[in-house]
């Protein structure tokens, strides 16, 4: 689960184009290094929200 202050610094790095919400790979990496979140919880966050990834470094999205 993530906690409100994660959750409002994935909502800070999310940009908003053509009526959708985005957050970049790398935006979600730096968040998880710094706070010891795992991806997979930022990953699930992004999907609950409608947060689409992407300049995805892992060429997944």
């Amino acid at each position: 689960m993530i906690e409100n202050n994660i959750a409002d610094m994935i909502e800070k790095a999310v940009t908003e184009a053509d009526g959708k919400r985005k957050l970049t790979c790398g935006d979600a990496l730096k968040i998880s290094k710094e706070h010891g979140i795992e991806l997979k919880a930022i990953g699930q966050y992004c999907d609950e929200k409608g947060i689409k990834i992407r300049q995805c470094e892992l060429g997944c999205f």
